[in-house]
């Protein structure tokens, strides 16, 4: 099955950035703020769209538009409108830089940014994160985590400079036959579990030529990878490992998952609805809402709408797209 991606925002035909510049200026001058206004016009355009308007923005004002945004919203709201505004990489780095400083690591964010990318999206993160923290990405994450999980994740972001094959490459079914026999080799084929060669091909191999590796070890063992990862692995690896497995099959049920746990139990963990709702919008939302409906018998919509409120919820929902 090939996982076509379903964006829920695809910007605008006929866009003027100076106009929405000048909608925007209007928008937070004077006394209160038209909130609607800048959820209408963020919302609806895509990224490459509101980097112009940011341009844009700074031309004719002089000023720069995510600092008057800030100054003039607040809470959860905030935290959405300036996510749009940045460019995916760079928006995704800060999320990653956010769960590794300070007190403890937020392993959940980790896997949740770095195994559920494609390679390109990876290399452009690795380039960004090195530009804006002046610090290799794989350097911080080593001073972070530890054993077969840090090595899983070292191996995602510097696989991507060592020319790993990426989408555009095709699949080798010859070599996915070989890497399947590997897998079942150092897993359910001995005593133990060889970490380092599931570590090796996960992190190294495309989303697609996974999906062929993954085939090919079902025609093997008799069983899906998945089974097999949770059955002979345990801790962050088996999460990580698993986020993989589970977003070359189906990302938007990963996702969806994702999502409902951000809104089970006591509080809402609004940084992940946030994240998960701005950086998938342009890429697979559409799926994700789908897959919430089928895996949970509730649509995404409702489950948000009673976790949020006011503009931060009309934000959120305007990403949504139609229902």
């Amino acid at each position: 099955m090939v996982y076509q991606r379903a964006p829920t925002v695809v910007g605008v035909p006929n866009f003027n950035a100076t106009e929405d510049a000048a909608a925007l200026r209007a928008a937070m001058k004077g006394f209160g703020t038209d909130e609607q206004a800048i959820i209408d016009i963020l919302t609806t355009r895509s990224n490459a769209q509101r980097q112009a308007i940011a341009k844009a923005f700074t031309h004719e004002y002089g000023r720069d538009i995510i600092e008057d945004l800030k100054s003039e919203l607040g809470g959860h709201f905030e935290d959405v409108i300036v996510a749009l505004m940045m460019p995916p990489e760079e928006y995704l780095c800060k999320e990653l830089n956010k769960c590794m400083e300070g007190l403890g690591t937020d392993e959940d964010t980790l896997v949740e940014i770095l195994c559920t990318r494609t390679k390109p999206e990876i290399a452009a993160i690795v380039q960004a994160y090195e530009r804006m923290y002046d610090r290799p990405l794989a350097e911080h994450m080593c001073s972070e985590t530890s054993g077969d999980f840090r090595r899983l994740l070292t191996l995602i972001v510097t696989s991507v400079r060592q020319g790993a094959r990426d989408e555009e490459a095709g699949v080798d079914p010859e070599k996915a036959r070989e890497d399947a026999q590997a897998l079942f080799d150092a897993g359910e084929a001995k005593w133990g579990t060889d970490e380092e060669v599931f570590n090796r091909i996960l992190a190294h191999e495309s989303f697609s030529q996974l999906q062929q590796i993954f085939e090919e070890y079902k025609n093997i063992s008799g069983r899906t990878i998945e089974q097999a990862i949770k059955a002979e692995i345990d801790g962050e690896l088996k999460d990580a490992l698993s986020a993989i497995v589970e977003c070359v099959e189906n990302a938007g049920a990963w996702f969806a998952q994702r999502l409902r746990s951000a809104m089970q139990g006591a509080g809402t963990e609004d940084q992940t609805l946030v994240r998960i709702v701005v950086s998938r919008s342009e890429v697979d939302l559409g799926n994700i809402k789908a897959e919430y409906e089928r895996l949970f018998d509730k649509t995404l919509l409702s489950d948000l709408s009673g976790e949020t409120s006011g503009d931060y919820k009309r934000a959120l929902v305007a990403l949504l797209g139609p229902v």
